[in-house]
C-alpha cells in the first residue's frame, strides 16, 4: 500500500514538472511578445511627440538623439557626477592611507571622516553647517540626559519630528531671524539646500538615541540561530544584521563617533541608511562581508546600469511625457506605457544614485545594506515590493518602529502610522500622504488573503493548482495597486486619480485594463517560478 501511494505520489510530481515546464514556454513567449510591443510603441510616441516636450536635451550615446533629462534629481546627480567621483576619491585614499599609516581605532577613524565629512558639508551647505550643529548637539544632550528614563522614545521621537517638520516648513531658516546682524551669512548657505539632507540625519539621531537607550536591554536577536543561518556570518565574517544587533560598548557612545555617524561623507546626502551599532563597529574593524573583487564587481555593475540608464532616456522620452502633461492626451495603452517606463525609469535612477554612495562607503570599509536588492519587477505583494524598495529604509523602519509598535500582533495598525512617517519624512505634500494612504488601503485585503494562505492546506493536486491561480490573480491586482498608488504619489498627485481611472474604465480603456491584469497575471506566474527555482538550488 505504501508503495503504491509513493509511486503516485511520483506520477504526479513528474506530471506537475511537465506541465510547469510547458507553462514556464508559453509565459516566456507571452513576456517577450509583451516587451516587443512596448518597446515599438515607446520608440514610436517618443519620436512622433518629442517636438513638444520639454527637458530634452543633445545626446551623447546616441548619434542623433535628444536625451530626456526633465527628471531634476536625475539632472543633478547625473551633473555633479565628476565633482562627486573626484572628492571621494581623493577622501577615501586620504582616509585609507591615514588608517593604514597611524593604525587609527574608533576614536581615530571617527575623528578622520569627522573633518573630511566637515570640509565637504562646508561645500554643500556653507554657514548652514551651524544649524545642522546645532540641532544635533542638543539631540546628542536629550540622549546622554534621558536615555535611561522609561519615556525616553517620546522625548526622542518628538525633538525630531518637530524639527523634520519646522526644517520643511520654514525651508531650512533664515539667518536674519535670529537677528539683523547675522544677516550677512545667508549669502553663504551652500550649493545645496541643508534641510534636504537633513531627513536622513534625523533617521541616524533617532537610531543614536534607541541604540544607547537599549545598550543595558536583553537583546531579542539569537545570535546562534541567525548564525545557522546566514552564509555570511557562517564564513567567520559578520553581516550588517549581526552588526545592528550586537550591543556596544557604552564608550562607542560619545560625540566624535556621534556626529561622525551624523555626518559620514559617503552616505551623507542620499544613504543608505545605516544604524549606528553597525556603523561605530565598522570603524573599529573594518566590513569584512564584501571582499575587494566582489566590490569591484559591484563598481562594475553600476557602470553597466550607468550606461543602460542613459540608454533608455536617449530612446524613450518617459519623464519628458509625464512632466510636460502631453500623456494625458494619449490613448490608455500608451498611459499604460508612459505609466509603467517612468516607474522602471524611477527605480533605476534610485538604484543608481543609492549604489554609487553604497560603493564609496564599502571601499572605505562600512557595509550599508543594499537599497535595491530585487528587481521592481519581480515583485508581486506590496509587503515584499516594500522591503525591496529603500530596503535599508525598511530595515530602519523595522528596527525603530514596527516593533517598538508591537510588531506583527498590531500590524493592521502599524501599517498606518509608520506610512504616514515615512510620507511626512519625503516632504509635507498631500500627493505622499494621499500614496502613504493608499498604500495602507491596499495593505489590509493583502494581510487578511496572507493569514487566510496560511490556513489553508491543499489536499490534492487540484486544489494546489487553484490556489496557485487565485494567488497569480491576487499578484495581478497588487501589482496594479502599486502602480496607482506610486503614479499618485510621484508623479501626478491625488488631482490625477480621477484621469487615470477615467481612462482606463471607459469603453476604449477596458480592453487596455484587461490586457494589463492578464499581463501582470503572467508576470506573477513567472515570479512563482523564479522563486520555486531558487529554492531547488543548493
Amino acid at each position: 500500500m505504501g508503495t503504491s501511494v509513493t509511486n503516485k505520489d511520483n506520477y504526479n510530481g513528474r506530471k506537475s514538472g511537465t506541465w510547469k515546464q510547458k507553462e514556464l514556454f508559453f509565459l516566456v513567449t507571452y513576456v517577450l511578445v509583451f516587451y516587443a510591443i512596448i518597446i515599438r510603441r515607446s520608440l514610436q510616441i517618443s519620436h512622433d511627440h518629442y517636438k513638444k516636450l520639454f527637458g530634452l536635451r543633445p545626446g551623447w550615446l546616441i548619434p542623433n538623439h535628444l536625451n530626456d533629462v526633465s527628471d531634476a534629481q536625475w539632472r543633478n546627480f547625473r551633473g555633479n557626477l565628476p565633482v562627486l567621483t573626484l572628492v571621494f576619491g581623493i577622501f577615501t585614499l586620504l582616509a585609507n592611507l591615514m588608517r593604514a599609516f597611524f593604525n587609527l581605532n574608533v576614536r581615530g577613524m571617527s575623528v578622520v571622516w569627522l573633518l573630511f565629512s566637515f570640509a565637504y558639508l562646508s561645500y554643500l551647505h556653507g554657514a548652514c553647517v551651524i544649524f545642522v550643529l546645532s540641532i544635533a548637539t542638543i539631540n546628542f544632550l536629550l540622549v546622554k540626559i534621558f536615555a535611561r528614563k522609561k519615556y525616553f522614545p517620546l522625548i526622542i521621537w518628538s525633538y525630531n519630528i518637530f524639527f523634520l517638520l519646522c526644517n520643511r516648513i520654514y525651508e531650512g531658516y533664515s539667518f536674519s531671524v535670529f537677528g539683523q546682524q547675522w544677516r550677512f551669512l545667508d549669502k553663504y548657505r551652500g550649493s545645496f539646500r541643508w534641510h534636504i539632507c537633513f531627513n536622513f540625519v534625523v533617521l541616524r539621531m533617532i537610531s543614536f538615541g534607541l541604540d544607547y537607550h537599549w545598550t543595558n536591554q536583553d537583546s531579542h536577536f539569537d545570535q546562534e540561530k541567525h548564525c545557522q543561518r546566514c552564509h555570511i556570518c557562517k564564513s567567520g565574517n559578520r553581516c550588517y544584521q549581526a552588526l545592528q544587533e550586537r550591543s556596544l560598548h557604552i564608550n562607542k557612545f560619545g560625540y566624535v563617533v556621534y556626529l561622525s555617524y551624523l555626518v559620514y561623507a559617503p552616505l551623507y546626502i542620499a544613504g543608505p541608511i545605516v544604524s549606528f551599532n553597525a556603523f561605530a563597529s565598522q570603524l573599529d574593524v573594518p566590513q569584512n562581508s564584501n571582499s575587494v573583487r566582489n566590490v569591484i564587481l559591484y563598481g562594475f555593475r553600476w557602470i553597466l546600469c550607468f550606461i543602460l540608464v542613459e540608454f533608455m532616456t536617449h530612446l524613450f522620452y518617459y519623464n519628458a511625457f509625464a512632466n510636460s502633461g502631453l500623456w494625458k492626451h494619449l490613448s490608455p495603452l500608451e498611459v499604460f506605457i508612459i505609466g509603467y517606463g517612468v516607474l522602471n525609469f524611477m527605480w533605476l535612477k534610485f538604484l543608481l544614485i543609492w549604489r554609487f554612495f553604497r560603493f564609496w562607503s564599502l571601499v572605505n570599509g562600512i557595509d550599508a545594506p543594499e537599497n535595491m536588492p530585487k528587481c521592481i519587477n519581480n515583485c508581486y505583494s506590496l509587503e515584499g515590493f516594500w522591503k525591496n524598495w529603500h530596503a535599508s529604509f525598511n530595515k530602519w523602519l523595522v528596527r525603530y518602529m514596527y516593533i517598538p509598535l508591537g510588531g506583527s500582533r498590531k500590524k493592521l495598525l502599524n501599517v498606518w502610522v509608520i506610512f504616514t512617517f515615512v510620507a511626512i519624512w519625503h516632504d509635507l505634500e498631500w500627493k505622499l500622504l494621499s500614496w502613504a494612504w493608499l498604500t495602507c488601503l491596499f495593505f489590509i485585503p493583502e494581510l487578511v488573503l496572507k493569514s487566510a494562505a496560511k490556513a489553508f492546506q491543499a489536499e490534492s493536486s487540484f486544489g494546489e493548482f487553484i490556489f496557485r491561480e487565485l494567488s497569480a490573480v491576487a499578484g495581478a491586482v497588487t501589482i496594479t495597486c502599486l502602480m496607482v498608488a506610486n503614479l499618485v504619489g510621484f508623479v501626478i498627485g491625488p488631482s490625477g486619480i480621477n484621469w487615470l481611472l477615467s481612462s482606463f474604465l471607459r469603453k476604449e480603456g477596458l480592453p487596455v485594463l484587461g490586457s494589463l491584469l492578464m499581463t501582470f497575471y503572467v508576470g506573477t506566474k513567472i515570479m512563482f517560478h523564479i522563486e520555486e527555482a531558487k529554492k531547488r538550488s543548493p
